[in-house]
């Protein structure tokens, strides 16, 4: 039919062309929400940043726990900490971050969410493993702590 030059061709011409859009006018259509089951997911989170990083994956697994119905057989959600994330997690940092550990903990029980902080890393900063809140597990290395996970079939988000 049409040759892979004239497909291209045609691509960059359609992409050329100005688009004027008018207030309230949406050229392509408008988007639709799309209906997804989600079953059975394994995942682990990479936190390494400051409070904000901290607050958005305490909400993106919040939010991936109830899409999976909180169910501790169905699914597992690991937060591997390390870098910036770690003094949030200190008992004596506790005052500063009272509302963000409150809601780290929340996430723990149950067993869907689980906190595994870089042994390496906290040592490196000057703290030990009992210088962290109850519900954090202290593990070697992130990095080979996520390798492991990868292996086990969890996917892997930053």
């Amino acid at each position: 039919m049409y040759s892979k030059l004239n497909r291209i061709l045609i691509v960059l011409t359609a992409m050329l062309l100005p688009v004027q859009i008018h207030a309230g006018e949406a050229p392509w259509g408008r988007a639709a929400e799309m209906a997804s089951e989600y079953a059975e997911q394994k995942v682990v989170y990479d936190l390494f940043g400051a409070a904000e990083a901290v607050e958005s994956a305490l909400d993106r697994a919040s939010f991936l726990s109830m899409l999976n119905d909180a169910d501790p057989f169905d699914h597992k959600i690991v937060v591997v900490i390390h870098g910036d994330a770690i003094p949030h997690f200190a008992v004596a940092h506790y005052p500063d971050n009272r509302e963000l550990m409150i809601r780290a903990q929340s996430l723990s029980v149950g067993d869907i969410v689980e906190y595994r902080l870089c042994g390496a890393a906290a040592r490196m900063r000057g703290f030990e493993a009992s210088d962290f809140h109850g519900f954090v597990k202290v593990v070697p290395m992130a990095d080979a702590e996520i390798v492991k996970l990868q292996q086990q079939g969890f996917a892997y988000m930053q």
